[in-house]
Formats: structure tokens, C-alpha cells, sequence
């Protein structure tokens, strides 16, 4: 059984806050391979899905994304530079930095599908069934308003999970390609590591390919947005929320129902 983090109270006791009567007495099996499961009302229940380095990456990458795309767009177009200032020196540090940062939260990441729960690994995200590879067009028809009902899933759905993987092969473009185009500074070791791009490509086309991979990024980030929204208003479990705290609240129903759900995921208190 895959092992899912409990950061909060003891296994089986009820949630802060949750109402005792007419809510459901649903805990968790115990030992270290028990879900964060607790009690909920209306017969929802309070499952632990995103996991801290999950979380934190998340959030991590985006801030590193907004920062890379304002400071990359500056160093393409430097609109304000100051008299005998040294904003574009400032500008060229920030941007680096950051670029490095995103490196190390995606290093983490992917390490984390490895060790990480059943909605982390790298099975939630590269599809090892036929059912689960034919849920990208299911949920894609869903968002074109060609099928109503959503696909059953807890974690990443996988048209959402083909996303963040083609983000993974932008960003890696981005990294490659930023680096080359520093090359031209001549800067060490990014000169003779990427300098090669250069030679094979030209200066003109890596700076477009660069950009373009980042209006790439932020088309997919504008529509995370858009369909975390759409279906956390549709499934009312959460979903918004959870990305903080961890924690979606479906019904029984939608856990054993969903393709990376199952009943190991709910323990009962007799």
C-alpha cells in the first residue's frame, strides 16, 4: 500500500471543527501505511492528498515562473533603465538566481515521484493503463462541454498531469536555452557547457524558442487556473483549497469510485 503522510491529529479522531452529529464515524487503518482519513459532516471525507513537498514545489515553481517571465521579459525589452544605474546588472542577477531556484524545486519534485504517495508518483502522472490513457480525451471532452460527467480521480487527472508534463519538457527548453543565450556573455561554465547550442542553432533562434517556450508556460499556467476553478466549483471537494492545506474532502462514493482511489483509503470505526 502506498504510504500517505498524516500531519494532523491521531488516526480516527474527528476534525477540528467538524460537527458530531449525523456526520459520518470514518477513520483511518492504522499503522504507518494508513491514510489521513477523519471525520467529516455531510459524508464527505477529510483525505490527505497533496503532501508538503508537493505544496511547496507547487507554489515555488509558480512564484519562480512569474519572477522568470517579467525579468526575461525586461532583458529582451528594457523599457526603464535609469542614468548611470545598473538595473539591467540587477535585473540579469534576479533572473539567474531565480532560474536556479526553479531548478532546485523541480529536482525535488521529481524525486518526490518516486518516494512520494499514490497521488505524487510518477504513475499518477504517466498513464499505465488503457483506462487511465483514454481519461485525457474523457477529460477533455469534458472541458469542451462534449461529456457532463468528470472523470473520477482524487489526484491529477491526466489531462492535467499531460500538462504539468509538458510544462516539465518547457521548462527543461527554458533552462537549456536561457543558459545559452548567457553563454553569450561569455560567462563560465555556461559558455563552454551550452555554447554548442549556439554554434548549432544561432544566437536568434534560441532567444525565440526561448520566449516562445515561456508564452508556452504561461498559456498552460492560464488554464490551471481556469479548470482548478471550474472543477473545484463543480466537485465542491476542496479542490482550491487543498493545494494549501493538503486536504480535499470527497464523498466515500468518489474515493472508491476513482480510478487512484480504493477502499484501502477509508477505516471505519466500529
Amino acid at each position: 500500500m502506498t504510504v500517505v503522510e498524516h500531519p494532523g491529529p491521531a488516526v480516527g479522531a474527528p476534525s477540528v471543527g467538524a460537527p458530531s452529529v449525523g456526520a459520518p464515524s470514518v477513520g483511518a487503518p492504522s499503522g504507518a501505511h494508513g491514510s489521513a482519513v477523519a471525520h467529516e459532516a455531510e459524508g464527505r471525507i477529510r483525505l490527505y492528498v497533496w503532501q508538503v513537498p508537493v505544496r511547496l514545489t507547487h507554489w515555488v515553481t509558480a512564484a519562480c515562473i512569474v519572477v522568470l517571465s517579467l525579468t526575461g521579459g525586461y532583458i529582451a525589452d528594457p523599457f526603464l533603465i535609469p542614468p548611470g544605474g545598473n538595473v539591467m546588472t540587477t535585473v540579469r542577477l534576479v533572473h539567474m538566481v531565480t532560474a536556479f531556484t526553479l531548478i532546485a524545486s523541480l529536482l525535488v519534485r521529481l524525486a518526490w515521484m518516486i518516494v512520494g504517495n499514490r497521488f505524487a508518483r510518477w504513475s499518477a502522472f504517466i498513464p499505465t493503463t488503457r483506462f487511465q490513457a483514454t481519461e485525457v480525451f474523457r477529460q477533455a471532452a469534458f472541458y469542451a462541454f462534449l461529456r457532463k460527467e468528470i472523470p473520477k480521480v482524487l489526484g491529477h487527472n491526466q489531462l492535467a498531469a499531460a500538462a504539468y508534463l509538458l510544462l516539465f519538457g518547457l521548462l527543461f527548453v527554458e533552462t537549456v536555452t536561457g543558459f545559452a543565450l548567457d553563454a553569450l556573455q561569455g560567462t563560465q561554465p555556461w559558455a563552454t557547457l551550452f555554447g554548442w547550442i549556439l554554434d548549432l542553432l544561432g544566437p536568434q533562434l534560441v532567444r525565440v524558442i526561448h520566449h516562445l517556450s515561456m508564452w508556452a508556460i504561461l498559456a498552460i499556467a492560464l488554464f490551471h487556473v481556469y479548470s482548478s476553478v471550474l472543477v473545484d466549483h463543480l466537485e465542491k471537494n476542496g479542490l482550491l483549497s487543498s493545494i494549501f492545506s493538503g486536504y480535499k474532502f470527497p464523498t466515500r462514493e468518489e474515493v472508491l469510485e476513482s480510478r487512484d482511489g480504493g477502499a484501502e483509503l477509508i477505516g471505519r470505526d466500529e
